[in-house]
């Protein structure tokens, strides 16, 4: 058995055993020691276990002392259901209430937990303006100049350093910089798909990419996900005829969280190779894991460039900046292209600017900081879900990333849910975002990526009541 399914094999048994009550509420587990000698794992394999339980909130740790399971009522919340869209083609964009929902941004006077970005009080503003004058001292013409059509070559050859850390193996000549991460996306999709063409989503999915697909004249099939592995591979091996690129979250997906198996992520990039069907990875939640390490990606093990991996740093440092890039594989010169038609140049002085912070070592330890306020922020949602929200309330276990998904009883409309809160101030994003289908009504995507404050407990407790209100 190989070392990470089994590593995620242990993990979840424990796990299991949690959430059925065979481990009990404040009990002590076996140490690293134990569980290395009763599966035959080394003691660092051990430590990633336990470190994966953590990141669930479903384990403590006490220095000296060892891992005990959590106190936390919300580990006994049931998991949001797997999901089921039509196996068709689809394009009734809810672009009205996306409208809406993000017509909100900007409004200082409302709780937005509806916008998946980290608060400008959790990112590190202050030396992120020295890094902007110190490049436009640097750079010839202060930055002035179109830089090469390839991007800036520091901040690519930083992004190839840390592309060992999830064995991507990349280096500075197989990156293409970009002005953000849809930026990234929108140029993959158009160098490997013409109008007309078929792209294979998960279901739910992000409504910025369900908007760009459309908007491109592409056609939208919606895969079935489980809210902890992922994309269904045996349901997406059913529309293989019918489409023409893959475009994948598959790092803590919005809005369920999930973070793929490396296992899957292998037997997606298996298949679709196959097929030769182009993968499209949108990883810009990868950096915000909750446990010890950062997860691969399908990018990992792409051998043959049929991998497009596309990130950037608008989740971890600074949405505003727009600063994106691409692995485009065996794609690269039809993604060049693209980038050459729409837009030339990113900003010179940004870019920069960026490459120096991540050179510095400045974005690790300010990512160490984002991550640890994340999980203690998803940890205060899931509480305040377990006790405020309806009885039969599910929700999602996120390892990482910056949101939350909410599932109510059948007959919840989260459209009223919606405004009746935004009469109070409060906005949240409806289920009904994130399909091109007619699903997803009895469902909410919350952002925890706001600092935790009594003020921001209280509305949080008021969307429960709220929901309690309409469900009676």
């Amino acid at each position: 058995m190989k070392k990470d399914f089994l590593y995620q094999e242990i993990a979840n048994n424990i796990a299991d055993k949690i959430r059925q009550g065979v481990f009990k509420t404040g009990e002590r587990l076996p140490s690293v020691r134990m569980l290395s000698k009763e599966h035959g794992i080394s003691m660092n394999t051990a430590k990633r276990v336990f470190l994966q339980l953590e990141s669930q909130s479903l384990l403590q740790s006490k220095p000296q002392s060892g891992y005990f399971v959590s106190p936390l009522r919300f580990a006994d919340l049931p998991l949001p259901e797997a999901s089921r869209p039509l196996p068709d083609i689809t394009n009734v964009e809810p672009s009205e209430l996306i409208g809406s929902v993000y017509s909100n941004m900007g409004h200082g006077e409302k709780t937005l937990f509806s916008i998946g970005i980290p608060s400008g009080n959790l990112l590190p503003q202050a030396r992120l303006k020295k890094e902007i004058i110190q490049a436009s001292r640097t750079l010839r013409e202060g930055g002035t100049e179109y830089e090469p059509l390839e991007g800036n070559a520091k901040l690519r050859r930083m992004i190839a350093v840390r592309s060992l850390a999830w064995e991507g193996n990349l280096n500075e000549e197989d990156l293409i910089t970009t002005n953000g991460g849809m930026s990234a996306l929108s140029l993959c999709l158009m160098a490997t798909t013409r109008p007309g063409d078929t792209v294979a989503l998960e279901s739910p999915c992000y409504p910025g990419i369900l908007q760009l697909v459309v908007g491109l004249g592409l056609q939208v099939i919606e895969v079935a996900t489980h809210p902890v592995t992922g994309i269904e591979i045996e349901a997406l091996k059913k529309v293989l005829h019918k489409i023409k690129v893959c475009l994948l979250v598959p790092n803590f997906n919005t809005p369920l969280g999930y973070c793929t198996p490396n296992e899957h992520k292998k037997q997606l990039v298996k298949l679709l190779t196959e097929h030769n069907i182009p993968i499209i990875e949108d990883d810009v939640y990868g950096d915000l894991h909750f446990g010890a390490e950062r997860p691969k990606c399908c990018k990992s093990y792409d051998t043959e460039g049929n991998v497009l991996w596309c990130s950037s740093v608008s989740k971890t440092l600074a949405p505003g900046y727009r600063v994106g890039w691409v692995a485009p594989g065996k794609y690269r010169e039809q993604v060049l292209k693209q980038k050459l038609l729409h837009f030339i140049s990113c900003t010179s002085v940004v870019h920069e600017a960026v490459g120096n912070f991540l050179m510095t070592g400045k974005y690790e330890k300010h990512l160490r900081l984002l991550r640890h306020t994340l999980q203690e922020n998803y940890r205060h949602y899931a509480r305040i879900i377990a006790e405020y929200f309806p009885a039969d309330t599910k929700i999602s276990r996120p390892q990482g990333g910056l949101v939350l998904w909410v599932e109510f009883a059948k007959e919840m409309d989260t459209i009223k849910l919606y405004n009746y809160a935004l009469k109070r101030q409060i906005v949240i994003a409806p289920g009904r975002m994130f399909s091109l289908q007619n699903q997803y009504q009895n469902c909410i995507r919350l952002c925890f990526g706001l600092p935790w404050t009594k003020e921001l407990e209280f509305q949080l407790k008021q969307v429960g009541a709220f929901a309690k209100v309409l469900l009676r």
